[in-house]
């Protein structure tokens, strides 16, 4: 018995000796310290088991890296905004379009959107390309056709002739969170596959870089690894959902310096299917002018919030007219979702078809009221008449009278009373204008102004004068 005793007491003695270590370790763990105020501060220890609580990007990078494309363009021409997406503090100047000999050459990145061989890129890696090849991942190439670009946006859908190919799925961009983990997935430098990870740090930037009046800017800005080279590549979340399309980096050299800019998702879904579905963007539009609001313009308006975007004024007989929005009026949210600023207004106004319906909350007089608009389709804004007075572009125009016909020795042309934001005025034309040809085509009655203003795409060249007889011309983009 006393035999048996001894044994039990020892075996007591070891387990209390072992309870002791592990309380000692656990309390070394989180021990406690004090400030000078006596008030304890935890301090948390060494704990193996949150190893495993790290962020786990090998699914996503293995869905990601089959679904992202090279792509080789070559053009006769350099592009003029190319760099400008990697270097877009140096603008300085824009050049001139240089003519090659041989054709010039260009890298970025693709992301196949399905199976039968869509592929989304920035419009910037295939504007005026003369020729694109498309290199998978398992390294089959393609020769690919533009199905459809829109410079406001950057974004371009492009095809190649394969089925059963991998392609990544849509995420949903206004969910993804400032702190969330994304990867960049592109071809740096011509490095295929590469696999970039960080942070999204930002929304709803507007960098100024697309340069016209109806570009849409609200990029999601990250610290994930960027260069020239991943333009048009994915950003995906954790899951290997797309987010959004890498299109551009902050950099005085034009290398990755830590900050890098993709399009929302939620852009590029509506962009892709308007080519797949119409061959072109059906663009929705508000119909209003709106400034943002900052501490200096509150005080002059005695407002108390800064909330919103202030209305300027509002397009006769548009959306925001029709359902009651009037200038002075601040809009505060959008199908439920805050606006606050240019951004946010053009992305949520991009992501809309013609036709669809959309609530709109604005602040009146310290009061918020409930507005339901039906969105219109931008080229509906084009065109609009006051008695003699007829707006295209943003532009009012008057026909000359028969006084002014004589002093400028014209038969015929249009005068620009007053200029609105729009492409006649981000081309660089003022009030007073005396429109004559557009394309050469003598405007000679209100009916060919509509035509030659109204009705086409691409560029187009005008020619007119100032009252003071001085001739000009202006390229403009339609």
């Amino acid at each position: 018995m006393k035999r048996i005793a001894g044994i039990l007491l020892i075996a007591m003695i070891g387990g209390a000796v072992s309870l002791g270590l592990y309380k000692a370790i656990e309390k070394k763990q989180y021990s406690f310290s004090s400030r000078p105020d006596g008030i304890p501060i935890r301090q948390v220890g060494y704990n193996p088991s949150a190893a495993f609580n790290q962020p786990d990007f090998e699914a996503a990078a293995a869905v990601s890296i089959h679904a992202v494309v090279h792509i080789k363009s070559e053009f006769q021409k350099k592009s003029l905004v190319y760099d400008d997406f990697f270097e877009f503090f140096n603008f300085g100047g824009r050049p001139q379009p240089r003519e090659y000999s041989t054709p010039y050459s260009a890298m970025g990145s693709g992301v196949i959107v399905s199976q039968d061989g869509y592929i989304v890129t920035n419009n910037h890696v295939v504007q005026e390309a003369t020729d694109v090849t498309i290199t998978l991942n398992d390294k089959r190439e393609y020769k690919a056709t533009i199905i459809g670009t829109d410079p406001s946006t950057d974004l371009a859908l492009i095809k190649i002739d394969e089925q059963g190919l991998p392609f990544l799925t849509y995420g949903n961009s206004d969910e993804v969170k400032i702190g969330e983990w994304v990867l960049a997935v592109g071809n740096p430098f011509n490095l295929t596959s590469t696999v970039t990870a960080g942070i999204v740090s930002a929304k709803a930037r507007n960098i100024n870089i697309l340069g016209s009046q109806g570009a849409i800017e609200s990029f999601i800005q990250t610290d994930a690894a960027v260069n020239p080279g991943n333009s048009g590549g994915a950003l995906v979340n954790t899951r290997g959902e797309l987010v959004g399309i890498n299109a551009a980096i902050a950099s005085g050299t034009g290398y990755y310096t830590g900050y890098s800019f993709a399009i929302p998702v939620n852009i590029v879904r509506k962009v892709v299917g308007d080519f797949m579905k119409f061959g072109k963007i059906q663009r929705a539009y508000l119909g209003v002018f709106y400034r943002e609001i900052d501490d200096q313009f509150a005080k002059e308006k005695g407002f108390t919030d800064l909330r919103g975007i202030y209305i300027d004024d509002v397009v006769e007989s548009g959306p925001a007219s029709l359902a009651g929005v009037k200038s002075g009026d601040v809009i505060i949210r959008i199908d439920n979702n805050p606006v606050n600023g240019k951004a946010e207004l053009m992305e949520m106004i991009g992501q809309k078809n013609p036709g669809d319906k959309v609530t709109m909350i604005v602040m009146r007089d310290g009061k918020e009221y409930e507005m339901a608009l039906t969105m219109q389709s931008e080229d509906s804004k084009l065109i609009a008449e006051k008695g003699n007075k007829i707006i295209i572009q943003g532009a009012t125009f008057e026909a000359l009278s028969s006084n002014e016909k004589a002093r400028l020795n014209v038969d015929y042309g249009f005068k620009i009373t007053s200029l609105a934001n729009g492409k006649l005025k981000s081309a660089g034309i003022s009030a007073g204008f005396i429109l004559l040809s557009v394309d050469r085509k003598p405007l000679r009655s209100t009916q060919d102004l509509r035509e030659t203003l109204s009705n086409r795409q691409g560029g187009v060249l005008i020619e007119g004068l100032y009252p003071n007889g001085l001739r000009a011309y202006y390229g403009i983009g339609l």
